[in-house]
């Protein structure tokens, strides 16, 4: 038997098979799908574009199954450049802080609630230092004559108390010495004499500081012959005496002199 005659015969089984499963009509000698194949091997093998023209699109499982995995991957990847391209809202700057100055305080408006920082009070007398001091508020005598310079020897403080609070202008008066009789040796004729002119005090008297001499003066308790003359040159260069406590100014005299010449000289 020929090669036509095998390959005839082949065709013949298989188109029986064919028929017999009811799959589908025996295939016509034109419907060859490789029409240039020769089981005799009389044709020539077919090229590449043969084939690529010959091929069909066979669309079974395996054809379904591919198609809905490129629909997914093509899915996913729209899914992912949508979420990366999407429109990011950027935070706002934060706005800055105004400041709203408060509004100055009126300086002329006086302080009512606030307590006094300090108190004013005079202190004259037998101290070290008479005059205005400042004191704490709440203070008392004693700080006031403390702030004085203290009691001078033999000021009597007993007419005081110490203990006493003391307000804003209050004055504090520290007593004196009893008053020194003046010094003895003169004639009583001359002594009634010079009374007359001299100036010199009646017994227990102060001393006019205006009118009295230099020996009235320096029998003054403090003041010796030096003191005595300077108050006389103060009087003849600048006249007569208005207030005791010009004889700050007499060189000689200083601020505990002074408050010891208080009660014992007048003007």
């Amino acid at each position: 038997m020929g090669s036509s005659d095998e390959h005839d015969l082949v065709r013949r089984r298989l188109d029986g098979i064919a028929r017999s499963a009811g799959d589908r009509p025996p295939a016509a000698p034109d419907d060859d799908p490789y029409p240039w194949y020769d089981a005799a091997g009389t044709a020539d093998p077919p090229g590449p574009f043969e084939r690529l023209r010959a091929a069909r699109w066979q669309t079974g499982r395996g054809g379904t199954g591919a198609l809905a995995v490129v629909g997914v991957v093509v899915v996913l990847v729209t899914l992912v450049v949508t979420w990366r391209d999407r429109p990011v809202a950027e935070p706002l700057p934060p706005l800055p802080a105004v400041e709203v100055a408060a509004p100055p305080a009126d300086p002329v408006a006086p302080r009512q609630d606030s307590a006094p920082e300090e108190v004013v009070v005079s202190v004259v007398g037998l101290v070290g230092k008479p005059g205005l001091v400042r004191i704490a508020p709440g203070s008392r005598v004693a700080d006031a004559l403390t702030a004085a310079g203290g009691a001078l020897e033999g000021a009597d403080l007993t007419g005081l108390n110490l203990a006493q609070r003391l307000a804003d202008g209050d004055q504090i008066v520290v007593g004196t010495l009893p008053p020194v009789p003046p010094a003895s040796g003169i004639s009583g004729a001359a002594g009634a004499g010079d009374a007359g002119t001299s100036g010199a005090p009646e017994a227990g008297g102060p001393v006019n500081l205006n009118t009295a001499d230099e020996a009235a003066l320096d029998a003054l308790p403090g003041v010796g012959p030096v003191t005595a003359a300077a108050i006389v040159a103060w009087r003849r260069d600048n006249g007569p005496f208005n207030d005791v406590e010009q004889l700050a100014e007499v060189d000689g005299i200083g601020p505990a002199r002074l408050a010891r010449l208080r009660t014992l000289v007048v003007v």
